[in-house]
């Protein structure tokens, strides 16, 4: 990890020091740095963005990585975004940039051509809506674990539901692409600690099923919840109560011994 990234994450701290504008997610040598800034956009319109930038262990020589995400802007829209991020960056000398680009997506005006379409977006991504079921290997530091399963769903504009027992599920529903990206944030950060209360990643992760948000889903979850269940019997109850019954029997073999 550079020296140039460390002082940079100190000096951003500094800049945004409003109250939820900037988070430090990780630091590893190993992995690098990832860091959180809440912005706004648009001009006068305000729009409230997060960003997610993934500072790898060569940065500043190589661009960082990005995530956008916004509840005022389209999936598709926040794909545009990161794109004109990313090429902005890649026109940027090999030095420390994530101000400079922060400032950059501020002074961009999202135009009405950006906005047309909403509807027909709309139409297109509820298409593209699947359902996905994790495993989860363990959960021992549960305040920070749970934290970040459900700042990454909001960022990531996800639903899900968190269901603690004999085994740990996560439900997931929302875009198939922003589904991988919490996969890959779960296998790549560190979420919790080991027996020996070191930090650790969720490397035993395991996607038991993916599908296409069925229909019969009705409108399918709408935030992220956590609960708990004692018997299997619960844990059905659970999966039917939000019209995934048949994704639960596919993974039955799975979760039980």
């Amino acid at each position: 990890m550079s020296e140039a990234a460390i002082e940079e994450v100190s000096v951003l701290s500094s800049i945004y020091c409003g109250d939820g504008e900037f988070q430090l997610i990780q630091q590893s040598a190993q992995d690098g740095l990832v860091v959180q800034i809440n912005s706004t956009v648009g001009g006068e319109r305000h729009l409230e963005v997060s960003l997610l930038f993934h500072l790898h262990p060569s940065y500043p020589s190589c661009p960082p990585d990005i995530s956008i995400s916004s509840t005022h802007l389209s999936r598709t829209q926040c794909l545009n975004i990161k794109q004109k991020l990313l090429d902005q960056a890649a026109d940027l000398p090999p030095e420390p940039m994530i101000h400079q680009l922060v400032e950059w997506l501020q002074s961009v005006e999202i135009t009405k051509e950006c906005r047309q379409g909403d509807e027909e977006v709309k139409r297109i991504e509820k298409e593209e809506e699947w359902t996905a079921v994790l495993s989860l290997d363990h959960i021992r530091s549960q305040n920070r674990y749970i934290g970040l399963l459900e700042r990454w769903s909001q960022q990531l504009q996800l639903a899900g539901r968190l269901l603690l027992g004999r085994s740990i599920l996560v439900i997931l529903q929302g875009a198939k692409p922003n589904i991988k990206e919490f996969c890959r944030l779960l296998k790549t950060v560190k979420v919790d600690v080991d027996s020996s209360g070191k930090k650790c990643k969720e490397r035993m992760m395991k996607v038991l099923i993916e599908a296409p948000l069925s229909s019969s889903s009705g409108h399918g979850l709408q935030d992220f919840t956590v609960m708990t269940y004692q018997s299997s019997s619960e844990l059905c109850a659970a999966f039917q109560e939000i019209n995934l019954t048949e994704l639960y029997q596919q993974i039955l073999p799975s979760i039980s011994d």
